[in-house]
């Protein structure tokens, strides 16, 4: 079962007041659980993700929450609890890599109104949002949209449009974005920090809800989105000044077992410069699914040298969730 926290609540100032809010502010905060998931040592993610993970999910429907995948990725145990104190096991029913949605269901009653899906377009640059973890309004943050734009991430993700909210929530994982009009519209995904004039703006990306809706269905019934898995190449790049550079490998991963090196410079791909992270990886997908070989030109020490990686299924390499 989940260790016990200290407690922690934001200052009056920071959070939502109910009359702020044309909506049921409370009920809407209740929809907000506590996610705890326990991950075998010999996990594939285990080196990067941890094998204790914690953070929120958001009851969408009766006997579903919906949080974000990395929370429960490869979890052999999940426990979910209320802001009532109602506790709940949990079993993994889906993981959707592309958009990072994952869906879990309690494997008990937990007496929680579901929250209505809303659309990220309820919420404007400029304008205010609740950003709610699990524990009500003293886990619940009174937030801004400063922006929306494509987002790109190291893993091999990219999202054409995500939501950034300030100022930074400290329990993001899973965490419910909730429009004005008390409607969930993201789920927190990652702590970011963004270079402004006066300094640093710490703030949390939000992946926008309208990305559940074309695939809930196929979630629910196979696991995963019904289309071909992305190709992967275990490959974490980063962006150093105009170049790509490897970053890191994900062991045995398709890139490490094609030779690729942590500090090698990404040069091409395909023949062509890619122009950001974000256009790199969509170069990689339009390659084909997995099993697709990817072409690249590296840097290394000076010298360049032509790469075939034979793409994998991420899916793959992860341990499957089973029901006991």
């Amino acid at each position: 079962m989940a260790k016990k926290e200290a407690a922690w609540a934001f200052p009056a100032e920071m959070r939502p007041r109910p009359e702020d809010w044309r909506f049921d502010l409370d009920a809407a905060l209740d929809a907000v659980v506590q996610l705890r998931s326990g991950i075998p040592e010999d996990a594939f993610t285990a080196p990067l993700l941890g094998t204790e993970r914690g953070g929120n999910g958001v009851v969408i429907r009766e006997g579903l929450v919906l949080t974000i995948g990395y929370l429960i990725t490869e979890a052999s145990t999940i426990w979910l609890t209320t802001n009532k104190g109602v506790v709940a096991g949990a079993f993994p029913i889906a993981y959707d890599q592309a958009t990072g949605f994952g869906l879990v269901q309690p494997l008990g009653k937990l007496g929680v109104r579901p929250i209505e899906i809303g659309s990220a377009s309820a919420c404007r640059v400029g304008e205010n949002v609740v950003l709610a973890g699990h524990g009500g309004r003293a886990h619940a943050l009174k937030a801004t949209v400063f922006a929306k734009r494509e987002f790109a991430g190291y893993w091999e993700y990219v999202l054409d449009e995500a939501v950034f909210t300030a100022p930074a929530h400290p329990q993001w994982g899973g965490a419910a974005l909730i429009s004005a009009d008390g409607k969930l519209a993201g789920i927190g995904s990652l702590l970011v920090q963004e270079k402004i004039d006066a300094g640093t703006l710490q703030g949390n990306m939000i992946v926008p809800i309208d990305l559940l809706g074309p695939i809930l269905d196929d979630m629910l019934k196979r696991g995963r989105p019904d289309r071909p898995p992305r190709a992967w190449l275990g490959l974490y790049v980063a962006e150093a000044g105009k170049h790509l550079a490897v970053a890191g490998l994900a062991p045995g991963g398709p890139a490490e077992r094609a030779g690729v090196q942590s500090g090698d410079l990404v040069l091409e791909i395909g023949g062509a410069k890619p122009a950001s992270l974000a256009d790199f990886f969509r170069r990689i997908w339009k390659l084909g699914s997995a099993g697709a070989v990817v072409p690249l030109k590296v840097s290394r020490d000076g010298s360049t040298s032509e790469v075939r990686i034979i793409s994998g299924d991420r899916n793959d390499f992860l341990k499957k969730p089973h029901l006991h």
